[in-house]
């Protein structure tokens, strides 16, 4: 499977884009999208999606491993593939691990993930992006920090909320956290 840096290259040279219409495209400096480029990183779900914007495509082309028309199950697995999203800041932003939950499903317009958040790592940014967000807390307790507000939330509850606004989603104490995460893009 190419990597998110490799389809994101692809991408840009078959519409002929330098990295400078990418980065006015999705609203990045040209450092930020030359760090990208030359990462094996995943950039921060808030620059992918900018990314995915700029370039015309679902944020889900950069996740796809292939394109099943129809259902997709996804089946538990102790070793399902995470995929560690960074900051497009000079330090990572790599508290979040997510396993995507419909990777194979083609055409789609929501990505669900199953999230682990570390605890403590003390190097996270705020993000925003356009669209929508839900998140439901399976295990532990999480932070979210939504534009001036803050909510804590335990195992059981849910937040559903628009992802214009600068939200910022950490555990709650020195435990790790998961959720199912699904996030919406308008296309």
């Amino acid at each position: 499977m190419a990597t998110v840096t490799e389809k994101i290259k692809k991408l840009c040279a078959d519409r002929k884009m330098s990295e400078e219409e990418l980065a006015e495209g999705a609203g990045l400096t040209v450092e930020q999208v030359k760090r990208i480029c030359r990462s094996d990183l995943i950039p921060s779900l808030a620059s992918l999606i900018k990314i995915a914007r700029a370039l015309g495509v679902r944020l889900g082309t950069f996740l796809d491993d292939s394109e099943e028309v129809g259902p997709v199950v996804h089946r538990h697995s102790p070793a399902m593939e995470e995929a560690t999203f960074t900051s497009h800041q000079t330090s990572p932003n790599a508290h979040m691990d997510f396993v995507s939950l419909a990777g194979r499903k083609g055409g789609r317009n929501m990505e669900p993930f199953l999230v682990h958040i570390q605890s403590g790592s003390g190097k996270e940014s705020f993000s925003s992006h356009e669209g929508e967000e839900f998140l439901y807390v399976l295990e532990g307790s999480i932070t979210v920090r939504y534009g001036r507000e803050e909510y804590i939330l335990q195992q059981g509850d849910s937040i559903y909320y628009d992802s214009i606004v600068d939200h910022l989603v950490t555990a709650t104490g020195a435990t790790e956290a998961k959720i199912l995460g699904v996030i919406y893009t308008p296309a």
